[in-house]
């Protein structure tokens, strides 16, 4: 305690307010890496805990975020490195690919981005696993219909009934919200 009864240990109130203004942004940027909303919860509280601890370190006269972004990335990719060892592992490199992405995506998260990740953790698995490969770098509806053994229409039917589910679950969401 300081002789005015203050605790010099704690950050002062500006970076507090930073901190508490990145909520949000943090844990959508986080869901988008670790693609599960109670990980993502975890993340955000060890991202938190390590915010807390680097106070001192921050430079106020630069970006907060992206320094919260930062370090928020690190306790994601550390979750991902952790369980893929359970499971399937991915590529270090790959994992840093995907949350970079994902950062610079970050400054332009809405609700909408939000619900899109909620929504799209809803699906069954192989239509979830469709979405991502549709979306791939160098994929074709074509490609996908022949390694599926369907025809290019019946696989762009299968795309929009899984869009047009997605649209309604995103809709349903953020009227939710709208309401609470």
């Amino acid at each position: 305690m300081m002789p005015d009864g203050s605790d010099s240990s704690l950050p002062p109130a500006d970076f507090i307010a930073h901190v508490t203004r990145a909520q949000r942004t943090l844990h959508a940027f986080i869901l988008s890496i670790v693609r599960n909303a109670a990980d993502a919860d975890d993340v955000l509280q060890e991202a938190n805990i390590v915010l807390w601890r680097k106070a001192a370190e921050y430079d106020a006269t630069r970006e907060f975020m992206p320094w919260a972004m930062r370090i928020a990335q690190w306790q994601a990719l550390a979750l991902l490195k952790k369980k893929s060892r359970a499971r399937v592992t991915f590529d270090d490199d790959l994992l840093a690919l995907i949350a970079e992405e994902a950062m610079a995506e970050a400054a332009e998260t809405d609700p909408r981005r939000v619900a899109l990740a909620g929504c799209l953790e809803k699906l069954p698995d192989g239509q979830r696993a469709l979405i991502a490969r549709r979306y791939e770098p160098g994929s074709s509806v074509n490609a996908l219909a022949e390694e599926r053994g369907i025809s290019p229409k019946a696989l762009s039917e299968m795309l929009r009934r899984t869009r047009q589910m997605l649209l309604n679950c995103i809709e349903r969401t953020l009227a939710q919200e709208a309401r609470a």
